[in-house]
């Protein structure tokens, strides 16, 4: 679907008149050495050109810059500075950049990290140079289960949450047999295990899966395949542009239809627009946002939208929100060391636009409600990015892994 900015401005009467009331907070005067380098310096390590830039890239730079400009620029008293770069989906390159940023060029946290396999490689690397990860796109549950850390956390969701929450909704509205077309890396096995696992639980069952390359063009092969199954449920275990092609091509086999399900584990709604409502609808997806949710999510939108001309993400409003309760947390530690920031990040609780009672457990893991929602139909949408409809809410406790069965080292077990 292209969307206009002409068709936007017609839309405009969905959003707040009035300007977001800007983050509020009290500077305090850093005692000597608070802060090191007299800065605090956030990283992002980005897909800026590849496969994962339009749900990420330049789009969760404007987010955290957003929440830098709207928290005044200084905590304690110093500049606050965002940097990033391009890591191109590339382990070694995402590692060699993170230990440059450690320890070269003073960076205290890395926000976000794209891929899971590189995500996972930086979080050993800030533990070893006691410096912050927080991961707001790549899915791995590893992150707060075999390879947690007291470093690093995992703020918007998980294949874990995603699979269990979608999983489980498809099997009850009688999606019973199914097939996964899964990336072949961390990120997409440990998504296709996870919802798997869950099929299983609610009572339907796997009939098999075909693993696809990072960046494929044509899935041709591998949706033949999956049509040949016999599955009533398609399950696409992949992301970004990945998930956007995938479904795109099945629905021009003819996949969708006849009581088949399309079910697209993470759709981020760069997806659905890029995909069309005609291609889409009817689609039950979940997310931790949506952006046309309430008045904070359409202002804060509207702001972002300013900037990008498009809407945000779910991970992109949570570099955003990430940011924020960074600067907080170094705000009230009254020092930027990271073992002391990351104390006030697990005990202070997160509420914004983003997220209403929030919070990080021990293992690493933010805590928080996620939501059904169902794709419009063309005939339901009624403005430019008007695509979802909510379902049902599913609270934090019931969609990620209990703490009590977490793998995570750092949880004290009874």
């Amino acid at each position: 679907m292209t969307t206009t900015l002409k068709g936007l401005a017609l839309a405009a009467g969905i959003f707040c008149a009035a300007a977001p009331a800007l983050a509020q907070t009290t500077q305090k005067t850093a005692a000597p050495g608070a802060v090191s380098d007299d800065k605090v310096k956030i990283g992002l390590l980005m897909d800026m050109s590849g496969n994962y830039s339009e749900v990420a890239g330049l789009g969760s730079v404007t987010a955290a810059r957003m929440a830098v400009e709207d928290f005044g620029g200084k905590v304690l008293g110093k500049p606050v500075e965002v940097v990033f770069t391009d890591m191109q989906n590339k382990v070694d390159i995402a590692v060699a950049r993170a230990r440059e940023w450690f320890d070269k060029d003073g960076v205290d946290a890395i926000v976000d990290s794209n891929m899971s396999s590189a995500g996972l490689a930086v979080s050993a690397l800030a533990k070893e140079k006691n410096k912050i990860l927080v991961i707001n796109i790549s899915g791995s549950p590893r992150f707060t289960n075999e390879d947690c850390n007291a470093n690093t956390v995992h703020y918007v969701y998980d294949t874990y949450a995603l699979a269990n929450s979608t999983a489980k909704a498809v099997v009850q509205r009688g999606g019973k047999n199914w097939y996964f077309v899964t990336v072949d890396y961390a990120f997409g096995h440990d998504f296709e295990r996870d919802a798997a696992n869950t099929v299983k639980a609610s009572g339907g069952k796997v009939l098999g899966s075909v693993r696809v390359p990072l960046g494929a063009l044509d899935y041709s092969s591998f949706l033949l395949q999956a049509q040949s199954s016999g599955a009533d449920v398609i399950a696409f275990a992949t992301a970004g542009a990945d998930t956007a092609n995938a479904i795109k091509q099945a629905s021009e086999f003819g996949m969708g239809q006849n009581g088949q399900k399309l079910v697209g584990l993470l759709v981020y709604i760069n997806e659905i627009n890029a995909l069309g409502l005609k291609t889409a609808q009817g689609m039950l997806l979940t997310s931790a946002f949506y952006w046309d949710m309430n008045e904070e999510t359409r202002a804060f939108s509207k702001r972002y939208f300013e900037k990008m001309q498009k809407m945000p993400n779910m991970s992109q409003a949570g570099v955003y929100s990430t940011t924020m309760h960074y600067l907080k947390a170094i705000e009230a530690a009254g020092t930027d060391e990271a073992s002391a920031v990351m104390a006030k990040m697990k005990e202070m609780p997160i509420n914004d636009f983003f997220v209403k009672n929030g919070h990080i457990r021990e293992d690493g893991r933010m805590i928080r409600d996620l939501y059904l929602f169902q794709v419009k139909t063309p005939e339901e949408s009624k403005y430019p990015w008007d695509y979802y409809k909510l379902i049902a809410t599913i609270p934090g406790d019931e969609a990620f892994l209990k703490l009590s069965e977490s793998r995570c080292p750092l949880v004290k077990k009874p």
